[in-house]
């Protein structure tokens, strides 16, 4: 059987690579760990081994590739380039196939991927229960006891569990809410799926600011997750099934844009058609639902931005988020809407352009290189002196927040459409 394209890498994306090693220095997992085979080449090189035939899908293998946090940077300084971001998702994909994972892993990731994350009714319960822990004051007792300090990764996971957001932003779905004032732009918002339990506020933050700034905001009822968390996993079979439904679900609305407010999100969704074989109508369905796709920044930057602000007395600094910054190319626009809100006095991060180590679930499966990361970047957050961290993607906002309790001064991190919102507030 011959497998879909992407769905493992492709011997033309393979022979883009010269191996001249300009990536190694933006790859996070290079620079921290300094081995060959944890660089964007190395993985390459094994990548393109594999294709021929010469190594097997082994356990160093699979361990290497898994190593990766996709976070594309090696993109961005390639001079050649090569699309990174596709080979290591389809070397990931192929080895779904190929290195079948132990039961336990296997019956998680079924769980997590396949129910959880494409369920409202699952991800709402999910969130419930850790109301319960925060609100019944059993999490502060058990962080204030140090219950978690003896226990290893488990007690480090706990720091990154998100907080739940009631009430949760799914009775909005399925509605349209009007501009304010005159309606100069239909927009549809992919509210996600996580968001909307552990983002609600940002969601609703984000359709105030299309309000604002002209836009009738759709939520269409028949949307789902975007597959992106099954994406970068390497179940890109489960990936396709969540674009086939929200290509379904928006491409009739007639929508003069489809707005995320998350990055991680906007690439996958951006980059549908890479998931559908070429000359089939899906892919040409997938690239048409594409076209319209931006990030909320990037939208903003494009359209007359209302600037009826009130003044905002914050010191930011702004962390790139690797997927918008190297998935999409966009640096610019974030940094003008920062700018233009009055008050407001902007910071740029030291290399702001290296992965914070969040990754989508990164966090989760390597911890210690994950906070490694974090630690580093809180020291560049620390230099600039910022009161509040701004960034543009809700993986990176726990990551962030995760260091500021642990690493730094408990700084508030906010998404750019969240500081928009509170300048609009502002003003009354």
């Amino acid at each position: 059987m011959t497998l879909p394209i992407l769905d493992k890498p492709q011997p033309a994306d393979l022979k883009k690579c010269v191996h001249c090693g300009l990536c190694l220095n933006a790859c996070p997992t290079y620079r921290e760990l300094g081995v060959e085979m944890d660089s964007p080449r190395g993985r390459i090189y094994q990548m393109a081994q594999v294709a021929a035939g010469k190594m097997p899908v082994n356990d160093d293998y699979v361990e290497h590739m898994g190593l990766c946090l996709a976070c594309r940077a090696c993109e961005t300084a390639c001079p050649s380039g090569v699309q990174y971001g596709r080979l290591i998702e389809g070397a990931l994909a192929q080895i779904e196939r190929e290195a079948p994972r132990p039961l336990v892993s296997r019956l998680i990731r079924r769980l997590v991927f396949a129910k959880i994350l494409r369920s409202r009714f699952l991800l709402a319960a999910g969130g419930y229960k850790l109301l319960f822990y925060r609100k019944s004051g059993l999490q502060q007792m058990m962080r204030a006891t140090g219950f978690f300090d003896g226990l290893g990764r488990l007690g480090e996971l706990e720091q990154l569990a998100p907080e739940a957001q009631a009430p949760f932003f799914f009775s909005r779905i399925g509605k349209t809410f009007p501009a304010e004032g005159e309606t100069r732009h239909r927009v549809a918002f992919l509210a996600g799926c996580m968001q909307n339990v552990f983002f609600s506020r940002l969601n609703e933050a984000t359709v105030r600011v299309l309000q604002k700034n002209g836009c009738e905001v759709a939520i269409p009822g028949e949307q789902g997750c975007c597959g992106a968390l099954h994406v970068h996993a390497g179940l890109r079979g489960l990936g396709r099934e969540q674009a086939r439904q929200n290509i379904a679900a928006l491409e009739k609305g007639g929508y003069d844009a489809v707005i995320t407010n998350t990055a991680g999100c906007g690439s996958v969704l951006k980059e549908y058609p890479d998931l559908f074989e070429t000359g089939s109508a899906w892919r040409r369905r997938a690239a048409e639902f594409s076209a319209k796709v931006q990030d909320v920044s990037e939208f903003l930057a494009s359209v007359e931005l209302n600037r009826d602000f009130g003044e905002v007395r914050r010191t930011v600094t702004y962390q790139d988020s690797c997927h918008l910054l190297h998935g999409q190319k966009i640096s610019a626009q974030p940094r003008r809407i920062i700018g233009a809100i009055p008050g407001v006095v902007f910071r740029e991060l030291p290399l702001t352009e290296l992965c914070c180590g969040s990754a989508g679930v990164y966090n989760v499966e390597h911890t210690d290189i994950s906070m490694s990361l974090l630690e580093d970047k809180m020291r560049m957050v620390e230099a600039t002196g910022a009161d509040t961290i701004v960034t543009a993607n809700p993986g990176c906002m726990l990551q962030l927040q995760a260091g500021a309790r642990k690493f730094s001064k408990r700084q508030p991190v906010m998404h750019v459409v969240e500081l928009l919102d509170e300048a609009y507030a502002a003003r009354g």
